[in-house]
């Protein structure tokens, strides 16, 4: 079993994602004993993320700071998360599945010659062995893999490893490493954002997604104020954003984002088998189509057949008056 699990943690506009978090519990779960060493890379003070971590389950942590963290490359992230992995030594290393992950977390198992499992969405000891199990073929299975040898390095899904309650009472040892971040052949001069600003659609609890049926740009709009009443984000299929309904950063499904939340909001979705790669795993799923035989509601917990432009403005009078946590 491990007796140093590192947690390479992400930060987003100055703050800790919340799939940081989700890694710390799922590092807990691959040792309940093991030491749990958070790992944060910016350019800022890092000392109150640093702190963060250690609220959440984190027994120390280890910041680098770095005006080449500003932005993430894989090489200058690489070259500080390597560094600390060096001076540390883990046993195993943990990370969020997200769009970085999936970048960095290849890179630094290649370079440590060790194997990656990614995008664990259950982890299980059986006896002396962890159990880490992962969605194949496109969701529709799922396949349940141990370390046999070498270093465990995993990524896990957001949202479906639930993170442990934040106690602000927890301490630990805070140490910043001086890294010498150099000769970077990729340099981010600026970072435009078109997504649309408030909860990140991968790490969102809840998910309203517009398909072909929403028509228009315009037709999105009841989605967003859905979503805002319900605290969560708009999402779309590759259908509406072909059709220049939204931007391509909304995108679910299997050449899009793939998002697990506790409720998916399908509407106007007819349910490609591209499409329901990307949100079939969600705890919920609410399908909102005037087409009965649309395969959506094949995946669907609840199917509302009806015209959405109806459906949706009384869905969002009635969760006017109803206090949603």
């Amino acid at each position: 079993m491990s007796e140093k699990i590192l947690v390479i943690a992400e930060v987003k506009e100055g703050e800790l994602r919340n799939v940081s978090f989700e890694a710390i519990a799922a590092a807990k779960e691959i040792n309940q004993e093991s030491e749990i060493v958070g790992v944060v890379c910016a350019d800022d003070d890092l000392e109150n993320l640093a702190q963060e971590l250690i609220y959440y389950g984190a027994d120390r942590a280890v910041t680098v700071k770095h005006d080449n963290l500003k932005s993430y490359t894989s090489e200058g992230f690489g070259q500080a998360v390597l560094a600390v992995i060096d001076e540390e030594s883990p046993d195993a290393i943990v990370m969020g599945h997200t769009s970085i992950g999936k970048d960095l977390t290849p890179k630094l198992a290649s370079k440590l010659d060790t194997g990656l499992i990614s995008d664990v969405v259950g982890i299980d000891v059986d006896g002396s062995q962890t159990v880490y199990t992962r969605p194949i073929y496109s969701g529709k299975a799922f396949e349940k893999k141990v370390v046999s040898s070498g270093l465990p390095f995993v990524t896990v899904r957001p949202n479906n490893i639930e993170k442990l309650d934040r106690d602000a009472s927890r301490s630990g040892d805070i140490r910043n490493i001086d890294v010498d971040i150099k000769d970077l052949r990729t340099v981010v001069k600026e970072v435009v954002r078109k997504a649309s600003e408030g909860v990140d659609l991968s790490e969102a609890k809840v998910i309203v997604a517009g398909g072909r049926g929403v028509k228009s740009e315009d037709g999105f709009k009841p989605l967003y104020q859905l979503a805002d009443l319900l605290g969560g984000a708009v999402g779309a299929s590759r259908g509406a954003c072909d059709a220049d309904y939204c931007d391509y950063s909304l995108q679910i499904g299997q050449t899009g984002k793939v998002v697990t939340p506790d409720l998916y909001i399908a509407v106007g979705i007819s349910g490609a088998i591209q499409h329901l790669a990307g949100m079939s795993n969600s705890k919920v799923i609410v399908a909102i189509n005037k087409d009965p035989e649309a395969n959506i509601f094949n995946v669907a917990d609840y199917g509302i057949v009806g015209d959405l432009f109806e459906v949706i403005p009384l869905l969002i009078e009635e969760f006017k008056n109803v206090k949603v946590s």
